[in-house]
């Protein structure tokens, strides 16, 4: 069986009427037809019902509804379950906080409905803490995150009055996908981070990752020693408008130092007397093994990610490394010169595929 409504069933049953028969049909403010499959409509009307506000005769089958999930307006396009991103599922509960460690900084957070909440832990940017803020509540709601490697994570939340896992961490993909081969999955797709300009995140992680294995020198001639320190600058590379440096800090004294920060600074070259100047501050996108410590009679390496960027006539780059509650500061100039001979990342053997 089939239903026709309005002008449908006025084209369907019209045929073989009168035209008095018609403007008689036309007036009629609710039409309903039911045909038999197989039913002829010309010659007469068949098995035909029609009335204001007819009801279908007991027994006939009603329009089908769309269930949940099913109902679109327009056009709309099938999505295949390999464009999918399955979520994890994830227990909360209301006397219980549970954390969540992801291997990158968290950038954002959606969270599905008001039944739960959720927050970054103080001073550990990539630690979310999430309970629910009701008790009890019903059926589920979900909870997105995007981390500062461009991994985006999902979440199916319930409620549960004692919550099996309290503690979870999240997997690093990139490095399991190198430790298993070296391939990232055919199908997976990433966030693009404004600062990161064209550049994909996980590209860029991949990058300082493998300058940090590779260990070579391309610089020769840049760097600072001091106070039993020696702060050098083993590499400089260019890459789809990004620059990375290559530091390294050797320390031959048995005292460790306590790294307050590295500064990155434009400065003028020469600096004359009741003459005003002007610094700009350099901040790094992305550092690969930062390190807070050098303890004695060890080196530490480390990869920052900066903006591409050029030096004018008379402007230098000030590389400095400063100590937490003390007084050793180690520091070199870097000229436009060294920016211009940067190696090309093609020069490194990316394990990328």
């Amino acid at each position: 069986m089939k239903w026709y409504y309005g002008m449908d069933m006025i084209r369907l049953v019209s045929r073989g009427l009168a035209p008095a028969a018609l403007l008689g049909l036309l007036a009629l403010s609710s039409l309903v037809l039911r045909a038999a499959d197989g039913d002829s409509l010309s010659g007469g009307m068949g098995r035909a019902y029609l009335g204001f506000g007819a009801l279908p005769p007991e027994g006939a089958s009603k329009p089908s509804h769309p269930r949940d999930g099913e109902l679109y307006r327009g056009l709309s396009k099938y999505i295949p379950n390999e464009r999918v991103i399955v979520p994890y599922g994830l227990e909360v509960g209301f006397g219980k906080t549970t954390h969540i460690l992801f291997p990158a900084a968290v950038r954002y957070v959606d969270l599905g409905s008001t039944d739960i909440i959720a927050g970054q832990a103080e001073d550990a940017v990539n630690v979310l803490r999430v309970k629910s803020s009701v008790r009890g509540f019903a059926g589920e709601t979900n909870l997105s995150v995007v981390c500062e490697d461009g991994a985006f994570y999902s979440f199916n939340v319930r409620y549960a009055e004692e919550p099996r896992k309290l503690s979870v961490e999240m997997q690093d993909f990139l490095s399991s996908s190198l430790s298993g081969g070296g391939r990232l999955p055919s199908n997976r797709m990433e966030v693009r981070l404004r600062e990161l300009g064209r550049e994909s995140p996980t590209l860029v992680g991949l990058i300082m990752r493998t300058i940090h294995q590779n260990d070579r020198r391309t610089v020769k001639h840049l760097g600072a020693r001091q106070f039993g320190l020696r702060l050098l600058l083993r590499g400089l590379y260019a890459h789809n408008g990004l620059l990375y440096f290559h530091l390294r800090l050797d320390n031959s004294t048995h005292a460790p130092y306590d790294i307050d920060l590295i500064s990155f600074r434009v400065i003028d070259r020469v600096v004359a007397k009741r003459v005003a100047t002007q610094e700009l501050s350099l901040q790094p996108l992305r550092m690969y093994n930062g390190v807070l410590r050098v303890e004695g009679k060890s080196t530490v390496r480390t990869v920052l990610a900066f903006d591409q960027f050029t030096l004018a006539d008379g402007k230098q780059l000030e590389i400095s490394l400063y100590e937490r509650g003390g007084g050793r500061r180690l520091a070199f100039l870097v000229q436009q010169e060294d920016l211009q001979h940067a190696a090309a990342i093609g020069d490194l053997r990316l394990e990328f595929r």
